[in-house]
C-alpha cells in the first residue's frame, strides 16, 4: 500500500529547510531505514539567489567603485581637496535618495558608507588623498587576521556571515564536514585580504596617489568579486556532496 508524504518541520525565513517523514497509510508500516533515511533528510530552499548577486554588485558600485572614480576625476582637474568633498557629497546621496524614494536601506550600505565618511574626514583634517588610501589597506589587514584567526581557533567567522544571506538549521553547524567547508572558506578570504592589502600598498608606495585610486577603484573590486565568486562555489561543491542534504533555488 503506498505511503503518505508528510512535512514533518519547516523552518521559515529567508530561506526554509523541510524535513520529511513517512506515515504509513495502512497495515503496513515502512520499513525503518527508510524512516531513518527520510527523518534525516534536509531540503534546503535558498530562495532567489539573482536578486542577492545584484544587490551585493550594487553595494560595491556604490561604496567602492563610485567614490574612487569621483576623488580620481576631482583629483585631476579641481583638487584633491574638492576629491573628499565630493565623496562625502555622494555618500549624503546614496544614503538620502533611498530616504526619500521610501526605499529600505540596507543595514551594509549604512555600515560601508559610515566607514566611507569616517576615512573621508580623516583625509580632510590630514588634507592627503594619500591618508584616504592607506586606510583601506590596514582594514584588509584587519579582516585578514579576523578571518585567517576565527579560522585558526575552530570558530569561522564565515559560519554567521553565511546566515546573513540564507537561513540554515543550527544543527547543520554542528557538522564537522559543514564546519570544515566553513574554515576552508574563511582562509580562502583572509588570503584574499592579504593579497588585497599587498597590491594596495605596492601600488600606492611605488605608483603614487593615481596607482592607488587605480587599485582601489578596480583591482581590489575585481579581487572582491572573484574571491565571492570562489568561496561560492567551493562552498556548492562541498554541501552538495553531503548526504542528506538537497538544496532548492526559487
Amino acid at each position: 500500500m503506498p505511503f503518505d508524504v508528510k512535512t514533518a518541520d519547516v523552518v521559515p525565513a529567508g530561506g526554509s529547510v523541510e524535513v520529511a517523514t513517512l506515515e504509513s497509510g495502512g497495515a503496513r508500516e515502512a520499513p525503518a531505514s527508510a524512516q531513518q533515511h527520510d527523518s534525516n533528510h534536509m531540503v534546503i530552499d535558498l530562495g532567489k539567489v539573482r536578486p542577492t548577486i545584484l544587490r551585493g554588485l550594487r553595494l560595491l558600485v556604490e561604496t567602492v567603485v563610485i567614490p574612487t572614480l569621483l576623488l580620481y576625476a576631482c583629483t585631476m582637474t579641481v583638487g584633491a581637496v574638492w576629491g573628499l568633498i565630493a565623496v562625502l557629497g555622494w555618500c549624503a546621496f546614496t544614503v538620502g535618495l533611498r530616504f526619500l524614494t521610501r526605499q529600505q536601506v540596507p543595514g551594509t550600505l549604512l555600515l560601508a558608507v559610515g566607514m566611507i565618511v569616517g576615512r573621508t574626514l580623516v583625509s580632510l583634517a590630514f588634507s592627503s588623498v594619500y591618508v584616504y588610501l592607506f586606510q583601506p589597506i590596514v582594514g584588509s589587514l584587519f579582516m585578514a587576521a579576523l578571518f585567517l584567526g576565527s579560522a585558526a581557533i575552530g570558530r569561522p567567522v564565515t559560519m554567521r556571515l553565511a546566515q546573513d544571506f540564507v537561513s540554515l538549521p543550527a544543527r547543520l553547524f554542528h557538522d564537522k564536514r559543514v564546519r570544515r567547508m566553513f574554515t576552508e572558506v574563511a582562509l580562502l578570504w583572509g588570503a584574499s585580504r592579504l593579497i588585497d592589502a599587498g597590491l594596495g600598498f605596492g601600488m600606492l608606495h611605488f605608483g603614487g596617489v593615481d596607482a592607488g585610486l587605480l587599485s582601489r577603484g578596480t583591482l581590489s573590486a575585481l579581487l572582491t568579486v572573484a574571491t565571492v565568486a570562489v568561496c561560492a562555489a567551493w562552498g556548492w561543491n562541498k554541501l552538495r556532496r553531503m548526504p542528506g542534504l538537497t538544496f532548492r533555488m526559487a
